[in-house]
């Protein structure tokens, strides 16, 4: 980029600020330091005599914000710069204009007006770089153009610009990319487990504390799409059946794989057209990154449920998934449809492996939001999971449920409804039932009905804006009813309370704890409670 761009782009707030002060009282508000300030003193006097022809209102009105372009009136849509200008404010909504919404003054205040809207760009941009905000070159090499059609204005103070040298080297040394945003979370935990392993009759659990590293690089070639590439690292402990004797006490952010770092997400999210958004990935795409889990509260590993079982529907939300295509179709305003096909270990070339012959879901979600705090969801998933694979609930339970006829190849259809309102701004209540209809395709002779369901209510804004009280319970998934197999005893319980408390913006402490009743449906079991403490950082 040229020298003589970035010398011009360092000139235009000190521009602005001289012309401005002739013009307002309110030039204090409108220059951008106080350094700048000091840089332009000896000109002042000269730039009031050049603007002396502004009226005595605009002298005494103040700037405001203004998000898009056609609101200043004074501007001609059909010159370039007010195109330019307007790609600009559309995107970073950072052009500064009269309350009146028009140009005031001479035409030469016009022009300083205008020059006032590249600062403020620039301003934004430098904001924006300064949080990892990707930035479009293209938006830098419009900034360059309209900064050289002020040549000449900016020329009257072309040797006083050096202070804004470091503004300029922030610009070019700073900036992350311009396609790319870096998004990071990182989660402590202290855990422990209470009560007797049905295996051992002990409590052998210890407390533990571990982390979750996760780092999101979310690139956009477009500025409305999105290419996600996770990178993943943790050591959080599975409390599984092996460690209390049911999947039902696993935490919702757990993965025991010694810190080793891993790409976990891997997709490419775009729109067609006005109102169809798609998917396509080779890893970690997920039933939920398609269809929406009505969850809003809860869904979120780093800042919702504690337990696996709470954060969505395990019926519909925990088959096989990982690599394929999805889409959704916006019908209308209020109406959006979704449709995906997802498959297990879409990479191995393996017999009754890849895309189509291993584990896959294929599935439709129907979401109506009849009003903007009200959303109800209607899903429907088939899947079919190998012999090696077969996890009918996403271990949110290890009894009769996770595999009704033991390893053996099984299809399922999938039922899930849910259902999410916002009473006000303080109250957020949820519902969400699912069952399962499974079969052995070897085998006509076995069948399996399993059903669950949960309930949720969460208090908000409760001793500080953006802390949570939520409490969340329901049945875990029950083998009922079937052919050829064994139903469970008894009906297995959970019940969760969580208290997110955000210290700032980056940072959050939600201590919580949930019990399981009659763990895998097993009445002489001993009820397990989880106890946590995680600490969310967010940058």
């Amino acid at each position: 980029m040229s020298k003589l761009f970035w010398r011009a782009i360092k000139a235009t707030p000190v521009v602005v600020g001289a012309s401005l002060l002739a013009a307002s009282s309110a030039f204090a508000q409108a220059a951008p330091t106080s350094e700048t300030n000091k840089s332009v003193d000896g000109v002042l006097n000269q730039i009031d005599r050049y603007n002396s022809g502004s009226d005595a209102q605009t002298q005494t009105e103040s700037l405001s914000q203004v998000t898009n372009v056609n609101q200043l009136r004074d501007v001609s849509p059909t010159d370039w710069a007010y195109e330019a200008l307007r790609s600009l404010v559309d995107r970073y909504g950072c052009i500064v204009g009269y309350p009146n919404q028009t140009y005031r003054g001479n035409r030469a205040l016009s022009r300083y007006e205008f020059a006032a809207g590249l600062n403020a760009c620039l301003n934004q941009i430098e904001r924006l770089i300064a949080s990892s905000e990707a930035i479009v070159r293209e938006d830098i090499d419009t900034l360059n153009r309209l900064v050289q059609e002020f040549e000449a204005e900016l020329a009257t103070l072309s040797g006083r610009v050096d202070n804004l040298e470091s503004r300029t080297a922030f610009l070019e040394d700073h900036q992350f990319s311009t396609t790319t945003k870096l998004k990071g979370e990182v989660i402590f935990a202290i855990a422990d487990t209470f009560g007797d392993n049905p295996d051992t009759n002990n409590d052998e659990t210890q407390a533990t504390l571990s982390d979750r590293v996760r780092l999101n690089f979310d690139t956009s070639f477009t500025g409305k799409d999105r290419l996600r590439t996770r990178l993943e690292a943790k050591n959080v402990p599975e409390f599984n059946d092996g460690i209390t004797g049911t999947d039902s006490t696993r935490l919702g952010f757990d993965g025991e794989e010694d810190n080793n770092i891993e790409v976990s997400d891997l997709h490419y999210r775009f729109p067609i057209g006005e109102r169809v958004t798609a998917w396509v990935g080779t890893a970690g795409l997920d039933l939920d990154d398609v269809f929406d889990p009505n969850t809003p509260i809860l869904e979120s590993s780093g800042s919702g449920a504690l337990s696996r079982f709470n954060r969505r529907n395990p019926a519909v939300f925990r088959g096989p998934e990982g690599a394929g295509i999805g889409a959704t179709v916006e019908v209308i305003d209020t109406l959006e449809i979704s449709a995906l096909y997802l498959a297990e270990n879409a990479f191995s070339p393996e017999g009754g492996e890849g895309l189509f012959n291993g584990s896959y879901s294929a599935g439709a979600q129907i979401f109506w939001e009849p009003i903007e705090s009200l959303g109800v969801d209607f899903t429907y998933v088939r899947s079919h999971q190998t012999e090696e694979d077969v996890n009918l609930i996403g271990s949110t339970i290890s009894g009769g449920a996770k595999k009704p006829f033991g390893d053996v190849a099984t299809n399922a259809n999938r039922f899930g409804l849910g259902v999410n309102y916002l009473f006000g701004e303080r109250y957020n209540v949820g519902a969400w039932g699912g069952y399962i209809d499974a079969s052995a395709p070897e085998d006509d002779d076995l069948g399996a009905d399993i059903w669950t369901f949960s309930a949720n209510v969460s208090i908000l804004d409760l001793g500080r804006e953006g802390a949570v009280l939520s409490f969340a319970g329901g049945q875990l998934p029950k083998l009922s009813g079937g052919d050829g197999i064994r139903k469970d005893d008894e009906t297995p319980w959970i019940v969760e309370g969580l208290y997110k408390f955000p210290i700032n913006d980056n940072i959050e402490i939600t201590p919580g704890a949930y019990v399981i009743f009659n763990p895998d449906g097993d009445g002489d079991a001993d009820n397990v409670v989880v106890g946590v403490i995680r600490t969310t950082f967010k940058f």
